[in-house]
């Protein structure tokens, strides 16, 4: 698995998680969705994400949206 396809699982988990904890917590954590949609559209214009240096770090292979150099 490279940093892309870490990034875009662990978006998709913490999307999933989200709406979970809407309906079963609070309607607050719309706010987490909204969070993540907006860090999400961040980094498809700058290329900046902290998830994929992060993932970068923890040895993942670099891939085409997060450059080696970006993910750390």
């Amino acid at each position: 698995m490279n940093v892309d396809r870490a990034v875009l699982a662990f978006a998709g988990v913490m999307i999933l998680l989200s709406l979970a904890l809407t309906v079963y917590v609070s309607p607050y954590w719309l706010w987490f969705t909204a969070f993540i949609g907006a860090n999400m559209l961040q980094a498809a214009f700058t290329g900046f994400c902290p998830a994929a240096m992060i993932f970068g770090k923890l040895g993942f292979k670099s891939g085409c949206a997060f450059e080696a150099s970006k993910a750390g």
